[in-house]
């Protein structure tokens, strides 16, 4: 095993203090590679922990750029860097919490035709995304392609949170069948403290993934109403049926018809 050095000693001294990191494991962090799909509210938090917690590969995959009303909720983000690629913005800001680490940024949307190619190269993925159309997209190739998903939405005061990792566990479609059109985006309010509770706990569960620690939420959803700071799981169960991971599927290659 290679040996940390004093300044990854003294970067990660709190968390090397815990029996469930010590060296070993800020090794396992240090050689993991975790994808997020997003650049966003949820992104924000996922990546700022990972990199702090010295995540060696994070890539990044968003399209979009910076808006001045992104602001009120997505903390990679801020004022010197409206109009700019949420992507470079975010590997700025992460580079400067972990030097160490690597940031690779794709700068355009996950798509049918360049998510196999991209999401060979991580361990697994994490779901950030802000429409229902690449989250089913994300899912679908996470299955097809052996990975886990760790998965959060978001809207208003409430949040969800789980671990899909087909075959061992449900995926996202056993839980929710694609609606009828996954392209519908409609605008929606949220308060910039849910996406930070529902990131955190993703990054939560993709640290534990990487230690291999602790229990994930693989086979249960976590629902959160901060409003009332209410904190509910449910089990959920692989559907023998589920179209994508069934014992029959009939989603075996993703088509890009399917997520548009």
């Amino acid at each position: 095993m290679k040996m940390l050095t004093a300044r990854q000693k003294e970067r990660y001294a709190r968390q090397l203090m815990l029996p469930e990191v010590g060296e070993a494991g800020q090794q396992k962090l240090l050689t993991a590679r975790v994808l997020l799909v997003g650049a966003g509210g949820l992104g924000s938090p996922v990546a700022l922990y990972l990199a702090a917690a010295g995540v060696g590969t994070i890539g990044i995959i968003d399209g979009d750029n910076v808006s001045l009303s992104n602001l009120q909720r997505q903390i990679l983000h801020t004022t010197a860097d409206l109009g700019s690629l949420k992507v470079e913005s975010a590997r700025n800001t992460l580079l400067q919490i972990n030097p160490e680490i690597k940031v690779i940024t794709y700068p355009y949307y996950a798509t049918a035709d360049n998510i196999q190619q991209i999401l060979a190269d991580y361990d697994f993925v994490i779901d950030c995304c802000d429409n229902l159309a690449t989250r089913y997209l994300v899912n679908d190739a996470a299955v097809l392609y052996g990975k886990s998903f760790v998965h959060g939405s978001i809207m208003g005061f409430q949040g969800q949170a789980a671990v899909f990792s087909a075959p061992a566990g449900p995926c996202y479609r056993c839980v929710f069948p694609q609606p009828t059109d996954v392209s519908v985006k409609r605008p929606f309010g949220v308060m910039g403290i849910t996406p930070g509770l529902i990131g955190t706990i993703q990054a939560t569960e993709a640290l534990k993934i990487i230690l291999g620690s602790g229990s994930t939420l693989l086979g249960q959803l976590l629902i959160i109403d901060a409003l009332e700071l209410d904190f509910i799981k449910v089990k959920i169960k692989r559907d023998p049926q589920c179209a994508v991971c069934g014992d029959h599927p009939s989603i075996t290659e993703l088509r890009a018809e399917n997520y548009q």
